[in-house]
């Protein structure tokens, strides 16, 4: 070949045109270190899922989703300083296109009713989430719903039952959520008002309000509410 003629180019670089469709974007949260590898492993493991976020902490995913394109979330319910049920109606306000899953270990029907209300779109279970988590995954981004075996059956239930008492669908507001979730950790009514920037007589009238809603009369009973909710942790 003379100095003169082009060089063919190396054989090792790849046609731009051959790539496939970019992998589904995931953002995993979860407050144990732990449970967030392994489930990066099995979610890692496949071509079309990518984790690109982790977040040990609601708040941290709500600062994740702000900071980077994510396409789905997939959010234990317990976690400290936002839930994942609040992260969840934080992330919908920010991204309303953007999917999320509730990936937890109880199976608990409260859990499964408060998760679809904030907006969550599936309900997987820790305990089966190698043989559920990637089902979930490619089913949020169809939009299509997904929830663990059985739960169709509890959600049923639970309607008919509330039908036949006579019952009201009494919804918490975002703000009465936080004040439970405070209230349950132990935060006094004064500390309170100076956490979320409200008065005092605000506060009482969510704390009323709250006793009301769920039929409940005092602050032990609330703390046990907010646990079987999913709003604090044991």
């Amino acid at each position: 070949m003379s100095a003169s003629e082009p060089s063919e180019p190396p054989e090792s670089v790849p046609a731009r045109s051959d790539a496939g469709p970019a992998p589904i974007r995931i953002l995993l949260a979860d407050d144990h270190a732990l449970v967030r590898r392994g489930v990066r492993l099995i979610l890692d493991h496949e071509p079309d899922l990518q984790v690109v976020a982790e977040a040990g902490d609601g708040a941290e995913a709500v600062e994740e989703v702000r900071r980077q394109e994510i396409d789905l979330a997939v959010l234990d319910i317990a976690m400290p300083r936002l839930t994942g049920l609040q992260a969840t109606r934080e992330l919908l306000a920010i991204r309303p296109g953007l999917r999320v899953l509730m990936l937890t270990m109880h199976d608990n029907e409260q859990y499964l009713f408060q998760a679809l209300k904030a907006g969550a779109c599936g309900y997987v279970l820790k305990s089966v989430a190698d043989r559920d988590l990637i089902t979930a995954c490619r089913a949020a981004m169809r939009d299509e719903p997904f929830l663990y075996p059985g739960a169709v059956s509890a959600l049923i239930r639970h309607y008919l039952d509330r039908a036949r008492q006579g019952e009201d669908d009494q919804l918490l507001t975002p703000r009465e959520e936080e004040v439970l979730k405070l209230v349950a950790e132990g935060h006094s009514s004064k500390s309170i008002a100076d956490m979320l920037f409200i008065s005092l007589k605000t506060v009482h009238r969510h704390r009323a309000n709250l006793l009301h809603k769920l039929g409940l009369h005092d602050r032990l009973a609330l703390t046990r509410y907010a646990i079987r909710a999913g709003i604090v942790e044991p």
